[in-house]
């Protein structure tokens, strides 16, 4: 089983210092299981690839080893020995990974500390994985996290029912993220370690998941099975996790004050925007219609009144706010026919998720503003670039209407969640910039008291695609 790594891109031989691996020399590590071999087949100053390649031994790999726990097939004497295990990429390379690249996975450059940061175009290409399932299972694992997702199914020499899969990843990132990203998920698709998972495994899960591990759209299901289905252990980090998801800049589940929401109450904003987006999606024609941030479903409560949405779908990356959404809308006590309309999923807006793919239209109420700014163009990226749903409709707040609230000093944000608010004439750059990239045309009004001299108070945009205008 292999890895290669490479940058092509102007002085590309930076990849040997950020692997701390010489580009002119052959590196061999001894490993429990084997050894690990460093080797750069192309070193120029355009291109630069290392591959990792794991020599296993399948003695080493039985020897001293205990049987307990194991499947009476696996605890066969024989089956210790004939197996795929030397042969496909599983935690074997995962923990390769870790020994050899461990300063690359630290994040440290010592003689140059500056390229760590450094977002690059990368390619990685490992494998090969066993049986055709981990082909699905790497595009739902990776495709969230920004990179592009080529797979190549092989049929295995002298095993015709066997089939490989070789797995390339292209993303512009740092090397240090997609170490990270290799380590923790080349064992989530293989799901079978090979070393014994306790409370240490559960700790390095959370520290290299650091940052993305808790919005996933999979978390669940990569914590299930980098712990090996372990029971209590799966369960501790999954609370940990939703802590994580809770508290971060995505969550809506903070209230904001009396005193932040005393003008918009004053104004009946809530009220209006939920009309608006309401009546804006069904004139739109959509049946299939996505409640972006959906938060506890007070837009979702309305979809619902309206026969011509068909399915409805709430999406939001806070868990406790879906079950508050469940319980105000008594999803448990709806007729079967509204029950079947509505699905509520966990997921990230910052991630690509193809749940999210084939929707008519989809709704971002007061949303973005909860995202931090650098985190937006993953937003746009995973909704007009992956979703691509026919319609959006989005608001957020005008910023410059902030001065007519009494309650708010000068400079402040309107919600204490807020990351930004924008000014009507950065929502207008904003906003053309998104539907020039996307192919998109789009309109922008407002919603609320009009001010001749400061707008409205929430600002709202139309996106529609120019294929589904045009069709």
């Amino acid at each position: 089983m292999f890895l290669s790594l490479t940058y092509r891109g102007p002085n590309a031989t930076d990849l040997g210092y950020l692997l701390h691996k010489h580009p002119e020399r052959v590196q061999s590590f001894p490993l429990n299981f084997g050894a690990a071999h460093v080797f750069y087949p192309v070193a120029t100053a355009e291109q630069c690839q290392a591959v990792l390649l794991l020599d296993l031994d399948p003695v080493a790999l039985v020897r001293g080893r205990s049987t307990e726990g194991r499947s009476p097939e696996s605890a066969a004497p024989l089956a210790q020995y004939v197996n795929d295990r030397p042969y496909v990429a599983s935690s074997f390379l995962s923990v390769a990974i870790r020994r050899v690249f461990n300063t690359a996975v630290a994040g440290h450059c010592e003689e140059r500390p500056e390229l760590v940061a450094s977002r690059r175009p990368l390619e990685a290409r490992c494998g090969p994985f066993c049986g055709t399932a981990a082909a699905d299972w790497a595009e739902r694992l990776f495709r969230p996290l920004g990179y592009q997702v080529a797979l190549t199914v092989e049929q295995a020499p002298d095993l015709p029912a066997l089939r490989c899969v070789m797995l390339t990843l292209s993303a512009e990132t740092t090397l240090r993220e997609l170490l990270t990203h290799l380590y923790v998920l080349i064992p989530v698709i293989d799901d079978d370690k090979h070393y014994w998972v306790g409370e240490e495994e559960l700790e390095k899960l959370l520290r290299h998941g650091e940052g993305w591990l808790a919005n996933h759209p999979e978390r669940e299901a990569i914590t299930r099975r980098y712990l090996r289905r372990g029971g209590p252990l799966a369960r501790v980090a999954l609370d940990r996790l939703l802590e994580l998801a809770d508290s971060g800049p995505e969550s809506l589940a903070n209230p904001a004050t009396e005193e932040e929401e005393a003008g918009e109450r004053r104004l009946g904003l809530d009220g209006q925007r939920l009309a608006s987006v309401r009546q804006l999606l069904k004139e739109s024609g959509a049946t299939r219609v996505l409640d972006l941030g959906c938060g506890e479903g007070k837009l979702l409560r309305e979809l619902l009144k309206e026969p011509q949405f068909t399915a409805i779908v709430g999406v939001d990356v806070d868990t406790r706010s879906l079950q508050r959404a469940a319980e105000r809308l008594k999803l448990e006590r709806l007729p079967e026919r509204q029950r079947a309309r509505l699905e509520l999923l966990h997921s990230s807006l910052t991630y690509r998720d193809r749940r999210l793919a084939g929707y008519d239209a989809a709704a971002v109420v007061e949303v973005i503003e909860h995202l931090d700014p650098d985190r937006l163009p993953a937003f746009a990226a995973a909704l007009f670039g992956c979703a691509r749903p026919a319609w959006v409709v989005l608001t957020t707040p005008n910023r410059e209407f902030n001065a007519r609230f009494p309650n708010l000093v000068d400079g402040a944000l309107r919600h204490r969640d807020h990351r930004f608010e924008w000014s009507r004439a950065e929502f207008a750059e904003w906003c053309a910039a998104i539907a020039a990239r996307y192919d998109y045309h789009h309109q922008i009004s407002g919603i609320g008291e009009q001010d001749p001299a400061l707008g409205q108070p929430t600002q709202l945009v139309i996106f529609q695609r120019q294929e589904a205008a045009s069709g």
